[in-house]
């Protein structure tokens, strides 16, 4: 049974189906026509969990830009004049998008946010990988499987949080300690923002921000809803529990919606690294911020 917040908000695109559909099939397209022409982005920002490997970080805006560059897509904030931020309700935000989160520029380190799951996979498949199931980012998450890993962690413990056993060292709501966010309570009604990818504190399997900074899309069964994990700034510890369960539409675009790819061993292996910068379709219906 999925859970539902105490904020439930219903939030409606009005995105006809053919318009929906077919902005799908135009990302379908950018992906196969990226993926002979990919970077290979394998190597060292990756943890191995099991059988497949995840990015230490979240997906940053100077990644994002690299992909926009090469593909030219035009994102959904983008065509539509801007992404989402809740306040008193649902507001579309003006200039709001991923080159600049809060209608300002932001720094290359910053993630990538107001980007809908479609947007997230499309990059992932421009790199080289995928988005991660909802299983898999569960695991990464919560379960240490580092050999040997740093204290206070324990290869095969399950963890509360993605931090450990507190939520402390997150970018959350008030209940993580100092936070590490960039102050741009200006532009909001509710926290600070969002931190720059790898600046809080290294959590289970030395990834960072599963729990807190922002949501991060995952694979579900769902066809026109998709899973958000992790929580985000604009939200408390509890939110950052495996309990925890959320979903979006998947043609969301919002200032706290951001995501990480994974990639198959065995893919993997067959890929060279290279050295980086920096890092159907009815109207959606209701679903948890």
């Amino acid at each position: 049974m999925q859970m539902r917040s105490k904020n439930q908000a219903d939030f409606r695109s009005g995105t006809s189906r053919q318009s929906f559909v077919g902005r799908y099939l135009r990302i379908a397209a950018i992906v196969s026509a990226a993926a002979s022409s990919s970077p290979a982005f394998a190597g060292d920002d990756m943890q191995r969990i099991g059988a497949f490997s995840i990015d230490r970080t979240e997906v940053t805006i100077g990644a994002f830009a690299r992909f926009a560059e090469d593909t030219a897509i035009v994102t959904e904030a983008e065509g539509k004049g801007g992404g989402l931020v809740y306040a008193s309700g649902w507001e579309r935000k003006p200039g709001w998008n991923w080159r600049n989160p809060y209608g300002r520029t932001a720094g290359p380190e910053e993630p990538a946010v107001h980007v809908t799951f479609d947007e997230a996979e499309a990059y992932c498949r421009w790199a080289g990988k995928r988005l991660p199931t909802e299983k898999e980012w569960l695991e990464a998450a919560y379960t240490e499987t580092r050999e040997a890993p740093p204290p206070p962690f324990i290869k095969g413990r399950t963890y509360r949080y993605p931090t450990g056993d507190a939520p402390d060292g997150a970018n959350c709501l008030h209940d993580c300690g100092d936070s590490a966010g960039i102050d741009y309570s200006s532009s909001l009604v509710r926290g600070i923002g969002h931190a720059k990818a790898g600046t809080t504190a290294p959590g289970v399997n030395g990834l960072f921000d599963m729990g807190a900074n922002v949501w991060e899309w995952v694979e579900t069964p769902d066809d026109t809803h998709k899973g958000t994990r992790g929580g985000s700034w604009w939200y408390g510890a509890a939110q950052m529990e495996a309990g925890y369960r959320a979903t979006k539409p998947r043609d969301m675009a919002a200032v706290y919606i951001g995501f990480r790819c994974v990639m198959d061993v065995e893919q993997r292996r067959g890929i060279r690294p290279v050295v980086s910068s920096p890092s159907s379709r009815r109207p959606p219906s209701g679903f948890r911020r």
